[in-house]
């Protein structure tokens, strides 16, 4: 399992995905879930992913091998975010025709999911998240973010906090607290967690960071939100119901 998460606000887009992979209890290793695609000044593309990790690693192999090899087509000579998406779509899913068979004699799960965002030099900051099959959408100032992986435990904090208005410092403590909670939650997510922050029209990569366990800021972030919740809690009102009703409803 995994969990990673990208939002887009006025300000820009955060990126984060955590790096652990399993196979069982006894099977867990680290992978990093992000690739940053840059030319300064002229674009930059993160891509995170989720799902089985031969389908995503080759996909990506695939797509890195078109910008060595100089395909007439790839990430860092389209047009446009869109064209970028349509790319990864069709990576997947010819990957998926490759391979799918083979994997489903042995009953294992081939599917796979991908974020995808940034901004290219003449049109506006984007995110698109693609599904499985290769299709994709694309956010909007209603659904400002996509989640990939284990992303039940991480959504309440985020729906309450993202707004397109919402600032990158309070987009970014929003961001971690969610992994947090997810982490709390299940084992299968875990750290390190890569962060990269873009600031809209930039054209590059800003704030770029790896939290491990030891990571001061992240401790205190999770020993911080922890004793808010407690004090929260504490100060909700007690339940005094208006009047006594004899019986059960």
């Amino acid at each position: 399992m995994t969990y990673c998460v990208a939002t887009m606000i006025d300000a820009g887009i955060v990126f984060a995905s955590d790096s652990r992979t399993n196979a069982g209890v006894d099977n867990i290793a680290t992978y990093r879930k992000m690739r940053v695609f840059e030319r300064p000044g002229e674009r930059i593309l993160v891509i995170i992913n989720s799902g089985n990790l031969a389908i995503t690693q080759a996909t990506l192999n695939d797509l890195e091998q078109a910008i060595r090899h100089n395909n007439e087509i790839h990430l860092m000579n389209v047009a446009s975010m869109y064209e970028a998406a349509e790319l990864i779509g069709s990576a997947l899913r010819q990957v998926r025709h490759r391979d799918g068979p083979y994997l489903a004699e042995n009953r294992v799960d081939c599917s796979a999911n991908f974020i995808i965002g940034g901004q290219i030099a003449g049109e506006q900051q984007r995110l698109f998240l693609v599904y499985p099959e290769g299709n994709f959408i694309e956010a909007t100032p209603d659904t400002p973010y996509f989640q990939i992986g284990e992303v039940k435990y991480g959504k309440p904090i985020i729906d309450r906090v993202i707004k397109p208005d919402t600032c990158m410092d309070d987009a970014i403590k929003c961001i971690l607290v969610s992994f947090d909670s997810t982490m709390r939650s299940n084992l299968s997510v875990g750290m390190p967690i890569d962060l990269v922050c873009y600031n809209r029209d930039s054209l590059q990569a800003g704030l770029v960071h790896r939290f491990d366990e030891q990571d001061n800021y992240m401790q205190q972030l999770r020993a911080s939100w922890n004793e808010g919740v407690r004090r929260a809690f504490a100060q909700l009102p007690n339940f005094k119901p208006e009047s006594q009703q004899k019986g059960y409803p």
